[in-house]
């Protein structure tokens, strides 16, 4: 015990003096009581210290992308004297996104000066340099200028919290983790509503926070496990033996180190590219919604006022929804089976509406719409960062799949406000239940690929050993367990 308890404080100073190198090869010896009282601890500690600031984080970033629907409801296109067109282009302006994705995800990595060793960038000071950088609006052109550079420095927010908690959790706890930040879109669709109903209490006077939270971030924001303070130095060696064994990270950091060539392999990944229809399929229903809820629930006869707070219980039950399944999918490790249900939830709704006429059935079916397609995202966010790897693989691919996600944004605000217009938007409905079927049969094609290659990995596991196998496989090892 004497000899353990060396090893140990040897290695953890190590790790102190440098917490990036591969000093924490192998895991320090511990008992079963040790090890299940870090079990108990050490996620607990990250997520009390990481999940609310990057919750806060994605609440404001759907806040601000999605509150102009609220604000329409409000009066801001007439008291803009925005035209229509107008109105539409300031929710396309979810281009930007495309352009700043990939290379956000790709710089979040931390990266320093070889000739002075220097650090430059890592999450600790890109995600709250995004957040910080958000504006005001006078007018409809500072408006659109506005909304333009949002969506520039917003691109990467998405993607880069994914893969930020990628540093942090094992690929069996993701999931939940991804959800409690991801669920707050649900509150920011529920909070968006009633905010709104102050904000014209009010006369149209908001506020500054997401500013100044941004400012914070920075002193917040650690940049790995092995630089988490609020951890011990045991706790930050377990965490990273923990991750390494997992996959999460790799076993060298040579191999999770920038390539073009891994950057290229990604798009030769065949679930990548059945996940590339579900994104876009599922950006179209989640934008639809999230812009056009107040325009849907006022088309239903309510007062501005009252069409604010009723879009409070769709979102709100989307909240729970979301959180329950993606507790029992890290339970299970299911997480195409939770994507698939979410399909099902909106095929089910998105019928509902284009067949009733009664404004209960047309107010409940949301909750079946907004409950299915925010379940569905960290499910699908969860599944790609489980399910790809080393890094830059994994990096490239959310990044791209945010991408394209956004693309089905940019065609849902022209779906639903241009094609198909109020209060029924049946043209609209008949696409997003055509969406909601196509990417449940999607998802469940992936579902199969992966177990067939699990089934292959598992026979080729049998009869080769590890050491035989070539270095830097990645996800392709056959070692590396897809999660279902």
């Amino acid at each position: 015990m004497v000899k353990a308890t060396s090893q140990h404080s040897a290695s953890t100073s190590e790790l102190e003096k440098n917490p990036d190198i591969n000093a924490v090869e192998t895991r320090t010896i511990l008992d079963d009581a040790e090890t299940t009282q870090l079990e108990k601890t050490v996620w607990w500690k990250i997520d009390i210290c990481i999940l609310p600031v990057v919750t806060m984080f994605y609440l404001l970033n759907w806040l601000d992308r999605t509150n102009l629907g609220n604000a329409r409801v409000a009066g801001v296109q007439k008291d803009l004297k925005m035209t229509n067109t107008q109105r539409l282009s300031l929710n396309d302006i979810t281009s930007p996104y495309l352009a700043a994705e990939i290379p956000s995800n790709l710089l979040l990595k931390v990266h320093t000066l070889s000739w002075t060793n220097t650090i430059i960038l890592g999450p600790n000071v890109m995600l709250p340099a995004l957040l910080t950088c958000w504006g005001l609006l006078q007018c409809f052109k500072a408006l659109l200028v506005c909304r333009f550079f949002i969506g520039l420095l917003e691109g990467g927010v998405l993607p880069g919290l994914i893969l930020y908690l990628s540093f942090f959790y094992p690929r069996r706890r993701l999931q939940s983790r991804i959800s409690a930040f991801f669920s707050s879109a649900s509150l920011s669709g529920a909070f968006s509503g009633l905010l709104a109903t102050g904000i014209m209490k009010m006369g149209g006077r908001g506020g500054g926070f997401t500013v100044l939270f941004g400012l914070v971030s920075f002193f917040i924001f650690p940049r790995s496990p092995a630089h988490a303070r609020f951890l011990k130095p045991h706790e930050r060696e377990y965490v990273i033996a923990t991750l390494r064994e997992d996959g999460a990270i790799s076993k060298e950091e040579a191999n999770d180190g920038f390539s073009w060539a891994e950057v290229r392999k990604t798009f030769k990944l065949p679930q990548f590219w059945f996940l590339f229809v579900v994104y876009f399929l599922n950006g179209t229903i989640v934008f639809s919604l999230g812009y056009f809820t107040p325009s849907i629930v006022q088309g239903l006869g309510y007062s501005p006022i009252r069409t604010q707070l009723m879009t409070v219980g769709p979102y709100a039950f989307a909240f729970v929804l979301t959180n329950v399944a993606s507790f029992l999918a890290d339970r299970y490790r299911c997480r195409g089976f939770v994507a698939i249900f979410c399909a099902v939830c909106c095929t089910v709704g998105f019928t509902m509406f284009l067949v009733s006429n009664s404004k209960s059935v047309l107010y409940g079916s949301l909750f079946l719409t907004i409950g299915g397609i925010n379940c569905s995202s960290p499910a699908l966010g969860a599944w790609v960062a489980n399910n790809v790897a080393p890094h830059v693989r994994r990096a490239t691919a959310l990044a791209a799949l945010a991408m394209i996600t956004n693309v089905g944004g940019i065609f849902s605000t022209w779906l639903m406000g241009f094609i198909s217009p109020g209060p029924r938007y049946t043209s609209a409905t008949i696409t997003l239940l055509t969406f909601s079927v196509v990417m449940g049969l999607f998802i469940a094609m992936n579902l199969f690929y992966l177990y067939k290659q699990n089934k292959r990995k598992e026979v080729i596991r049998k009869t080769t050993q590890r050491s035989e196998e070539a270095e830097g496989l990645g996800d392709r090892s056959a070692w590396y367990e897809y999660i279902l």
